[in-house]
């Protein structure tokens, strides 16, 4: 059973491999993919880091998500952060993405995003504005590391995702697995 969860904010997606992504009207999803024209589209994992490791990994980020609030968060910190510029393909709004288990999926418009972890934040945070890798990762009450960069889907169903799209939230079956870093 779905429920209404939030909405699209913003779309976003860059063929090179830079940070930040432009915003677009309109991104288009491939099921197994990701987002077309985007430098993380692939079966295979298309982080450059990841793939160093291993090349042939299923790549369990072809899409990747914000919420709105993280960057009204950051703005508070007295960093300027807008939507694409953490290099989001999708920017949320009115859902807790990093609450959401493994395996949940978001129906946005046609399509179908499953979600599998949680961004690893990287350097590339400090390249863009200095600190903000330290103020995407928290500590929670036990000391343990809450990472707050976003989280990376897999493409379930293709098709269009536009700014102002409803996003409708679909639990996995069984006790929720919580997120991980990917």
């Amino acid at each position: 059973m779905s429920a209404r969860a939030g909405c699209v904010v913003a779309v976003s997606a860059a063929p090179d491999n830079g940070f930040s992504k432009p915003n677009r009207d309109c991104i288009r999803l491939i099921e197994g993919l990701g987002v077309e024209g985007d430098a993380h589209l692939g079966r295979t994992v298309q982080h450059l880091y990841l793939a160093k490791k291993d090349p042939l990994a299923p790549n369990l980020r072809q899409v990747h998500l914000i919420h709105e609030e993280l960057l009204s968060e950051l703005s508070e910190k007295g960093f300027v952060v807008a939507a694409g510029e953490l290099g989001e393909n999708i920017t949320t709004r009115d859902i807790d993405l990093l609450s959401l288990p493994t395996g949940a999926q978001l129906i946005i418009a046609d399509t179908c995003i499953e979600i599998t972890g949680l961004r690893n934040p990287c350097i590339q945070l400090d390249t863009f504005q200095a600190g903000l890798t330290k103020a995407v990762i928290e500590k929670d009450t036990h000391g343990k590391p809450v990472f707050k960069a976003g989280i990376m889907g897999i493409v379930i169903r293709g098709g269009e995702i536009r700014p102002d799209d409803a996003i409708m939230l679909e639990l996995p079956p069984g006790p929720p697995k919580p997120l991980t870093l990917v």
